[in-house]
């Protein structure tokens, strides 16, 4: 018996799966012995992960080619994912992030000049903007709509959406993200309300600062290995001065994946941070 039984054979559901941080979410959910499928854009990424854990003995994978905005990609995983292993229980809203068009140059306005202008919020790229808030946030709303639909129908369900530190506390440079993470955090307590009456819970975690491909270049120099003043800073500030590492956030996810374990909690946000979020940095 482990804290987790209750979670075999259950059919998972992970957008973004062949992320760093998604694909050690999905080993967790099958080192439960849960059903995964494998959401994402890229197929082969996924097909590449379904093989790795394959050949680490996880035999119940699905990967699925599918963009989290685009609903009739959802609609069509959601029957494949029917066919395949039943209904689904749980949703991990994994797809996000950010991009280097979405990022000011500035941290904060230091003139009024064209060229200081440009290199803060007046310099915002709109087009990059959009689609990080939407990849972000729309791409955790549609997701929520497809499946938590089906939950719904089908009578029990639970939805993990995935925020960050940059929701409650508005990071500089990065807008898009800060802003979309907000709306995560929002509309996981919206939903959760909404949701509560028919057996299906809505959660969040919110990592803290882990180092991967899409943020190195924010945290490290061109070496790799040298923390860049903001990486500096973010340490600093991070009580237990480290970077997460993928495993710590699998406890998180267990625990508001069980309904053994967690029955009673809905409408969190729950840090993963190292401290993070507790530290005002005196």
């Amino acid at each position: 018996m482990t804290m987790y039984d209750d979670l075999k054979d259950k059919v998972c559901v992970v957008t973004g799966a062949a992320g760093v941080l998604c694909s050690t979410m999905v080993e967790a959910l099958c080192e439960a012995g849960a059903k995964v499928a494998l959401l994402g854009r890229t197929e082969q990424k996924l097909i590449d992960l379904s093989e790795k854990l394959k050949a680490n003995g996880f035999e119940k994978t699905l990967p699925i080619r599918a963009d989290v905005l685009i609903r009739e990609d959802l609609e069509n995983a959601q029957e494949h994912i029917q066919d395949a292993f039943g209904s689904v229980y749980l949703l991990v809203n994994g797809a996000g992030g950010n991009t280097p068009k979405a990022v000011t140059q500035s941290e904060v306005l230091e003139g009024s000049g064209d060229e200081d202008l440009a290199r803060g919020f007046f310099g915002t790229d709109m087009e990059a903007f959009r689609f990080v808030f939407d990849l972000n946030f729309m791409g955790t709303l549609l997701p929520c709509m497809v499946f938590g639909k089906r939950m719904i129908q089908s009578g029990s369900g639970n939805i993990i959406n995935i925020s960050s530190m940059s929701a409650t506390n508005p990071l500089t440079k990065v807008a898009a993200y800060s802003a979309a993470k907000a709306s995560v955090d929002n509309f996981t307590r919206w939903l959760a309300v909404h949701f509560a009456k028919m057996n299906v819970r809505v959660n969040a975690i919110a990592p803290g600062f882990f180092s991967t491909s899409q943020n190195k270049f924010l945290l490290y120099e061109a070496d790799g290995t040298t923390l860049t003043p903001r990486g500096n800073k973010i340490i600093t500030h991070t009580p237990m001065e480290a970077f997460g590492r993928p495993e710590d956030l699998k406890g998180a996810l267990l625990f508001l994946a069980s309904n053994d374990q967690s029955h009673f909690v809905t409408g969190i946000v729950l840090p993963v941070d190292g401290g993070f979020s507790a530290y005002a940095g005196v």
